[in-house]
């Protein structure tokens, strides 16, 4: 008699299993590019069911348990109807001089979108179009997946929701910024799954904006994938705003191709969910090219926040930097996994990574896990990662010139938080996160 062992899983695997399902199979998708599209869908969908939600037996999520912490899967959100319309738009953040797109409750929200008049050179499309009309851009779909099984972008491979095909054709020179604007507004539990693929041509200029919010006290899940394409000699600014409500759990995977003499800058301020993980998968496909990738996670009450971090230098002369920055207070629940992977061929990669914690409760904790593999001899690279808490000699100057002790410690902050902040190109933007960062230090002190 033949034993086959069957995988255990919890009610929200058994849940999200019978979801893909249904969709996979009643969501048939048109389109020259139709075939390729469902056999990653399904490929998806089969991993999903033999792995399940990451666990932290998985090394990769040994510090973020999904089985723990998503006990149950939301249904997908609903149809927008006009009253969610509306107050998407009201609520989504404004960031000065932008182009927004606003996506509320995982949906594309064209009456709030401003996708008229595009610059020359600038194309967006939803992906349902995209994929129906064989857009160029959609080719590239699924291509820079990482090598291993990732369970929450098989997920959002399997469900395919809304999102969004962005081109930039070669040379162009977009000077108003992209604003994409995710809103969750309804009132009952519900889960979001959006995507977007990015192609920046060789030699052109683009600043990519993500904001995510939603309504307080409802415990609905957002689940996001983006892979953007950097053309070579292109010039890339990325930035990612993270205020969901503080019940909410949000995961999103990150997945970048840089090409050759090519400068690609990312930002992101994480200040809200109840669990948060953002995954970034970079590669190097071109050499002599430059990377920043810096970000700042201010977290409260007991809030979990995870960036993991892959950057995989598979090509010679080309620069990394990242920096992180964590203020942590209450009991609140900082990771950082950061790991920089230099090929045989990559010689001459200068390549730094730095995690740094401020802990300002006494049971609050940061996990910080910075690694290098170097399969090369000629490089330069090293990582660090700090925690502690405030300079008391530091607090103590402040207060003796008649600073009061909580303006004195939010300055502090400010400080910690502001050498990553400061990386940040366009002023307007640098501004408006920075007021956002002040916000959560006066709402933190009451």
């Amino acid at each position: 008699m033949n034993v086959q062992n069957q995988p255990l899983r919890t009610a929200a695997e058994q849940a999200l299993l019978a979801l893909l399902e249904q969709r996979v199979a009643d969501d048939a998708l048109e389109g020259p590019l139709s075939a390729r599209i469902d056999e990653l869908r399904r490929s998806a969908l089969t991993a999903f069911a033999a792995h399940g939600l990451p666990h932290r037996r998985v090394e990769e999520w040994k510090y973020t348990d999904l089985r723990v912490l998503m006990r149950t899967a939301a249904p997908p959100a609903g149809p927008l109807d006009a009253a969610a319309d509306a107050e998407g738009n009201f609520r989504a953040v404004s960031f000065p001089e932008t182009r927004r797109i606003l996506f509320v409750n995982g949906q594309l929200c064209r009456a709030h979108s401003d996708l008229a008049a595009l610059e020359p050179g600038l194309t967006v499309v939803p992906l349902a179009s995209a994929l129906a009309g064989g857009h160029g851009a959609v080719e590239k779909f699924g291509t820079l997946a990482p090598q291993r099984y990732d369970g929450i972008l098989a997920l959002n491979t399997a469900y395919l929701g809304e999102g969004l095909v962005i081109q930039v054709a070669d040379g162009a020179k977009i000077a108003r910024p992209l604003h994409i604007a995710h809103v969750f507004t309804d009132s009952d539990i519900a889960a979001t799954f959006t995507r977007r693929v990015v192609e920046v041509g060789a030699g052109a200029e683009v600043t990519l904006v993500e904001s995510f919010q939603g309504r307080d006290g409802v415990a609905y899940q957002t689940n996001d994938a983006l892979e953007l394409f950097v053309g070579d000699e292109s010039h890339v600014d990325y930035v990612r705003l993270q205020e969901e409500s503080e019940t909410a759990l949000h995961f999103a995977t990150v997945m970048l191709e840089i090409g050759r003499n090519a400068n690609f800058h990312s930002f992101g301020l994480t200040t809200g969910a109840q669990a948060s993980r953002v995954s970034l998968y970079g590669r190097f496909a071109g050499t002599h090219s430059h990377a920043g990738i810096r970000g700042a996670t201010l977290l409260k009450d007991r809030q979990h926040a995870d960036v993991t971090l892959l950057l995989d230098h598979a090509v010679a002369h080309c620069e990394s930097r990242e920096l992180f920055k964590s203020v942590l207070a209450d009991e609140a629940h900082g990771v950082f996994q950061g790991k920089i992977v230099v090929r045989p061929d990559a010689q001459k990669t200068d390549g730094r990574m730095m995690s740094q914690a401020l802990l300002l409760g006494e049971t609050a904790e940061m996990d910080n896990k910075p690694e290098l593999e170097i399969f090369a001899d000629d490089v330069q690279c090293g990582h660090g990662a700090t925690a502690g808490d405030l300079d008391e000699d530091l607090l103590f100057y402040l207060m003796a010139r008649g600073i009061p002790p909580k303006e004195a410690e939010a300055l502090l902050i400010q400080a910690f938080v502001g050498e990553a902040l400061e990386f940040v190109e366009n002023d307007g933007l640098r501004d408006a996160l920075i007021a956002r960062a002040e916000g959560w230090l006066k709402k933190r002190a009451g």
